[in-house]
């Protein structure tokens, strides 16, 4: 969708168009592309991993205290 289209449809909704300009004014750039949702992807993805290790370290640990060694 174009602003144009954009544009319409906030005027449509009962904006006035001052109103419907600052809200698309305000969201300009701030489009997430296929880059930035590919680098959160491999970010969560590290995240996820690391939170998997210290529970498997954790658990490790626990069992080893409880049954002892």
């Amino acid at each position: 969708m174009n602003a144009t289209a954009s544009l319409r449809r906030l005027e449509a909704a009962g904006f006035t168009r001052e109103q419907a300009e600052a809200i698309l004014g305000s969201q300009a750039g701030q489009a997430a592309t296929k880059a930035d949702l590919s680098e959160l992807k491999a970010d969560m993805l590290k995240v996820a991993i690391g939170i998997v290790i210290a529970n498997a370290v954790l658990t490790f640990a626990i069992v080893r205290v409880v049954i002892g060694d």
